[in-house]
């Protein structure tokens, strides 16, 4: 791929926040008082103050699902240098996944975060894995310091929205 055409493929990317279906979205182990939307919604995020925290350990398991189907292509995962997310993997359509079974499944992706990711540089995915995705759940296994409480800034996904056939739209062909 030259790069003229990679460039115009990440113009073609927007922030997916909203197809993000709210009312499906969850994250297991947060803090009562520093919740998922600090770091997820609009105006929340871009707040440094806010943030997501896990509770009972440094672990967090996120399941966001989309409106409609999406392509994803990169996530942004913001952080601080030492409670900030280190690994983390991604699951695409995989709903209700707990922590007693998240180990069962392959991710479709695994990232481990560098410093430079925690201050707002993309990681890319699979972008094969992320074709046709209805949700997308984000395990953050550990911090970068192993201590017990891991903190999230912000989390942007990019990518594109799927087009697709409205069958309700299609009339039947009579035959003659």
């Amino acid at each position: 791929m030259s790069g003229e055409s990679a460039s115009a493929l990440q113009r073609s990317q927007v922030d997916l926040l909203d197809f993000v279906d709210w009312s499906g979205v969850e994250c297991l182990n947060q803090s009562g008082s520093h919740s998922l939307p600090n770091a997820l919604k609009q105006g929340y995020r871009e707040d440094e103050g806010l943030n997501l925290e896990s509770d009972a350990d440094e672990q967090l398991l996120i399941n966001i699902p989309f409106l409609q189907v999406i392509k994803l292509h990169s996530i942004v995962i913001k952080g601080p240098e030492e409670e900030g997310p280190k690994t983390v993997k991604l699951f695409a359509n995989r709903e209700h996944m707990g922590f007693s079974n998240v180990n069962d499944f392959p991710p479709s992706d695994t990232a481990v975060l560098s410093e430079d990711n925690l201050k707002g540089k993309p990681v890319i995915v699979k972008y094969v894995k992320f074709q046709n995705v209805r949700s997308l759940t984000i395990f953050i296994e550990d911090n970068q310091s192993g201590s017990d409480i891991t903190k999230v800034q912000k989390i942007v996904l990019c990518g594109t929205t799927v087009e697709t056939t409205d069958m309700k739209g299609l009339k039947k062909i009579e035959d003659h």
